[in-house]
């Protein structure tokens, strides 16, 4: 029976350690895994700014100013520098005053991205925009404009820091 406890006990003070290993292998496994999966989910820039741009879209439609502006770096140039960050939203205001029912949809969105500046990584995009709207359920006018657009990370937020737009041309 002395044997037989010795090699109990024995056995048993290796088992733990095997136990343990094996646990602390499987956790550096899961570990290595989530950080592997959590490097392949992070949405391009591209896929970011669209959505940002997405949710500036609703906001609009929405008539949620506030909402649409925290999309704006405080930086905003327009029109070639012509409209400010306040300018603009005023413009937007006066658009949404004219017109109970603005829509917005977007035609192919390029993105691309540009050389950090200053630490600043910067970002444009380009796209046909058709809006609309009238006083009614149905629009009564509609545009449909080529716009150029610059943005710039923030706080983990792409923030729009110019945009400039023309009617689009028939030839386009």
């Amino acid at each position: 029976m002395t044997e037989f406890k010795s090699d109990n006990r024995i056995g048993f003070e290796r088992e733990p350690d095997s136990a343990l290993r094996r646990l602390a292998l499987a956790t550096l496994i899961l570990l290595a895994c989530l950080m592997l999966s959590a490097c392949g989910n992070e949405p391009t820039v591209e896929q970011q700014i669209i959505a940002s741009l997405e949710s500036m879209e609703a906001d609009a439609e929405e008539g949620r100013f506030l909402d649409f502006m925290q999309h704006v770096s405080r930086d905003f140039k327009g029109q070639q520098g012509a409209l400010s960050r306040q300018d603009f939203q005023r413009y937007l205001m006066i658009q949404v005053n004219e017109t109970r029912r603005i829509y917005a949809n977007f035609f192919p969105i390029r993105v691309e991205g540009k050389a950090e500046v200053v630490g600043e990584p910067r970002a444009t995009a380009s796209f046909k925009l058709l809006v609309t709207g009238g006083k009614g359920l149905l629009p009564e006018r509609g545009r449909l404009l080529d716009v150029k657009t610059g943005w710039v990370r923030e706080g983990g937020e792409w923030l729009l820091t110019s945009a400039d737009w023309e009617v689009a041309t028939s030839d386009d």
